[in-house]
């Protein structure tokens, strides 16, 4: 192995051996993305080898640590090698790259040790850099800092410029984005091209420090990072004017190579142009400097005395009383914030809406105002949570959709994250329909292992805000704008994958099963329809995935059949998670659901414009009896 001095002399020969790694894996693979990696490596080799970068490899989580994130994750080749060059890769495990069984993905995900977050979909990882820089910096009090690797394609995407101007408002001189402005894309030239300075402008007008470096220069890049350290209170963008396909004279700064291999031939055509290479070649990483542990547990006193010193008391609420369930969200997070600290809230600047505001109120060092942003406000929830926090994220259901993309993304992260989507459905009234979600519930049923919670009333918000705790994934919690009635007892348990059965009888004729908001209405459909001699079940089911197969089932089979109640399109909704277990009965269950557009109008208007209200759910049921 050769001597490490950290000079540039050495990080040449690091350099040559990562492009040859890079070839040998993607021609092997078939498959991958070559030229975009080696753009790169003089960028990556320089940061992690130079001093600059400083990281415990004995202790990959310790808070300590600074952070590489690749928001281009299509150049995991680079990243491969750039590891193996650390000694963390054994270079025949390089051969496996892309095969079915290799922890060497084609885009990065957790179940490689030094991804600090699944990447791929492109515009998402500043984002995400930006939840751990805002983790360093104001909850764990050290100085890592965060580094992301960003292409130039991906700088045409919102989420990119809705992170550079919350980390400028945060003084976020912890994080480090760096641009490989290789010119090309995936079908031709980027939007800019070659053109740095006008990604310096545009980067400097976001309240960001912007460089601009010799992408290829070691010696350029070396200054570049050691230049920006003393930068206090402004993130910084090195901006590195590169060639696609460098070190490779007939692919370089050509179109159409883009995520394609050489074959055999060409790779060791590339090889001998690469000169001599020293497979034993590798580099140092700087070990962080640790902080005085004085100074840690001083730190910690803080914020231990201004929880203790909040006065949070449970709330507690009379049956029969009206009370927004969100005013619920708000109190019942708040005791959990006195009792956990790790858990913190993000809020798309309608705090005083989702009633995230008593979070905010009560702990604001714990509260990250991310403004009208949500996909930013997701990708920094995703930062936060593989930092070891527990992010709270709320905003209306109808604009967390604009946010999928990340949320998609935050599943193959291994995340603990709770989303609550306040203002769901028609119910919400004159607001009109582009502020209603009623979707919200088929994108949260969809993602892999997520629980999807749908409170009916004040207590058992309070309970499912807590009880989503125990679920290591995604949750979320879908939240009534209204105020309706208290239905539980304060002592009422709610387990996730649980309901309740609010009525019954040994002559129930059909069930009802309902959420949310429309619990109420099919608790007063009972009442009209026990004056008309027909009794019926009433079921709250609150936890919406997993669902309680056991009742239902039982619902199923004791009565003549399941009318489901909802105020959320019939697609992906509690209909279609009800007739899912219902296998060879879905016929007994009707599903009334938001089938119309909805427009403004009271909440009692356009639940019965929908037909989901008390009286449709009458009506309906007799037309079933009639039937039968």
């Amino acid at each position: 192995m050769m001597e490490q001095k950290n000079d540039t002399e050495d990080l040449k020969e690091i350099d040559r051996l990562m492009r040859y790694w890079i070839l040998t894996m993607t021609t092997t693979a078939g498959s991958g993305h070559p030229t975009s990696s080696l753009s790169a490596v003089e960028l990556m080799s320089t940061l992690l080898f130079s001093g600059i970068f400083r990281f415990d490899i004995t202790d990959k989580n310790s808070k300590h640590n600074d952070r590489l994130i690749f928001s281009k994750g299509h150049a995991s080749p680079l990243l491969y090698a750039l590891w193996t060059a650390a000694g963390q890769i054994d270079p025949k495990d390089l051969d496996t790259y892309r095969k079915f069984d290799s922890i060497l993905e084609g885009h990065p995900t957790t179940r490689f040790p030094f991804t600090e977050a699944a990447t791929g979909s492109l515009g998402q990882g500043l984002s995400v850099g930006l939840g751990m820089a805002l983790a360093a910096k104001y909850l764990d009090k050290t100085d890592a800092r965060t580094y992301v690797l960003l292409g130039d394609s991906e700088m045409s995407e919102g989420s990119v410029w809705e992170a550079l101007e919350v980390s400028a408002h945060y003084d976020c001189d912890n994080l480090i984005g760096i641009i490989d402005v290789n010119r090309l894309g995936q079908r031709g030239e980027t939007m800019l091209g070659h053109d740095v300075e006008k990604y310096r402008a545009r980067c400097e007008s976001f309240g960001w420090n912007a460089i601009v470096v010799d992408g290829h220069d070691n010696t350029d890049i070396l200054h570049a990072y050691r230049s920006m350290i003393g930068v206090n209170g402004k993130p910084t963008m090195i901006i590195a004017k590169t060639i696609k396909g460098q070190g490779v004279s007939f692919i370089a700064d050509e179109e159409g190579w883009h995520g394609k291999t050489l074959d055999r031939g060409e790779c060791d055509r590339a090889i001998e142009e690469l000169g001599d290479i020293d497979l034993n070649a590798r580099g140092t990483i700087a070990l962080p400097a640790m902080r005085d542990d004085n100074a840690v547990d001083a730190a910690e006193v803080v914020r231990t005395e201004n929880n203790e010193s909040i006065a949070v008391q449970p709330t507690e609420y009379k049956i029969g009383e009206d009370v927004a369930v969100r005013d619920a969200y708000g109190t019942g997070l708040t005791t959990m914030m006195a009792e956990n600290k790790k858990i913190v809230v993000l809020d798309a600047e309608v705090s005083n809406s989702t009633r995230a505001e008593t979070a905010k109120d009560a702990f604001p060092e714990r509260f990250f105002e991310m403004f009208i942003a949500e996909q930013n406000m997701v990708g920094v929830a995703i930062g936060l949570a593989r930092r070891g926090y527990i992010p709270y994220v709320s905003s209306f259901a109808a604009f967390l959709t604009r946010a999928h993309g990340q949320i998609r993304m935050a599943q193959f992260s291994d995340v603990q994250i709770v989303f609550v989507g306040s203002h769901a459905g028609v119910s919400i009234g004159e607001d009109g329909g582009s502020q209603m979600g009623i979707e919200d519930i088929a994108i949260f049923r969809a993602l892999m292992d997520s629980v999807v919670v749908y409170p009916s009333d004040a207590v058992s918000m309070e309970k499912l805000t807590s009880a989503v705790l125990a679920h290591d994934g995604l949750s979320y919690i879908r939240s009534t704008r209204s105020g309706v009635p208290v239905l539980y007892d304060q002592n009422e348990e709610f387990t996730i994958g649980g309901s309740k059965v609010l009525r019954e009888s040994a002559n129930d004729v059909y069930t009802i099963i309902a959420a949310g908001i429309t619990v109420h209405e099919a608790l007063k459909a009972h009442v009209i329809l026990a004056q008309k001699k027909i009794a019926v079940r009433v079921i709250d089911l609150y936890s919406i995935k997993p669902i309680d197969k056991i009742t239902v089932h039982k619902a199923l089979y004791e009565t003549g059949g399941i009318v489901t109640v909802e105020d959320h399109y019939s697609e992906g909704g509690i209909g279609e998670a009800v007739r899912s277990i219902c296998h060879g009965h879905c016929t007994k269950v009707t599903t009334l659901a938001v089938r119309k557009t909805p427009h403004s109008g009271t909440p009692e208007e356009l639940l019965a414009y929908e037909e989901i209200d008390a009286q449709a759910i009458v009506v309906t049921i007799q037309q079933l009896i009639t039937i039968k």
